[in-house]
């Protein structure tokens, strides 16, 4: 895939990324589906593969897995041309997703723990779990489908909400339901 990038282009790249350092509450990967909306559907800066695959591989390496934004940026740069602009679209998303959330972190965590007491305080805190939890179940639709949904995939769906509710529910090890989720898809079941 080659695409052409103008300095616009990358500042846009670096706004967005901006705007949803603000919006990740819960981590980077709660945003991962504006991210998908944006960089493949919109803009068309990547492909779907491209797009799971960096999570995927952010995922799978040791590290914090914000490190899938760093391989946004890279592949919107190797689509724009080659590996000078793979480290500019690198560093625009990293930067775009860090310093704002992380600026505004260190100084909200600050006032917080001074006014920990604070019933508005607490509250926030309480309120602030169903959001998380809403955002990773769009990132789990999104990564799981690529944004599309077929009725083909109902027992995949069904065996997702039954693990979720074991793992909700029992104290039986996530390891084991994937183990069990492994030999159901190599058997061609799901």
């Amino acid at each position: 895939m080659s695409i052409v990038m103008t300095p616009a282009d990358w500042l846009t790249l670096f706004m967005h990324f901006v705007s949803l350092s603000l919006l990740a509450v819960g981590g980077a990967i709660t945003v991962a589906p504006d991210m998908h909306r944006f960089l493949v559907d919109k803009q068309h800066w990547m492909t779907d593969p491209q797009f799971t695959a960096s999570i995927a591989i952010a995922q799978a390496a040791p590290g914090p897995n914000v490190l899938f934004v760093a391989l946004m940026g890279w592949n919107v740069g190797l689509n724009a041309g080659g590996l000078p602009a793979a480290g500019l679209g690198m560093a625009l998303t990293m930067l775009g997703i860090l310093l704002p959330s992380t600026t505004f972190t260190y100084l909200v965590t600050r006032w917080a723990h001074r006014n920990r007491e604070l019933r508005a305080v607490r509250a926030f805190k309480q309120g602030m779990a169903p959001i998380v939890i809403a955002l990773l179940i769009a990132t789990g639709w999104i990564l799981a489908t690529g944004g599309r949904y077929h009725t083909a995939d109902a027992p995949v769906w069904l065996l997702a909400a039954a693990a979720t509710l074991i793992v909700w529910r029992t104290r039986l090890h996530l390891l084991w339901l994937l183990g069990a989720g492994a030999i159901l898809g190599a058997a061609g079941l799901v």
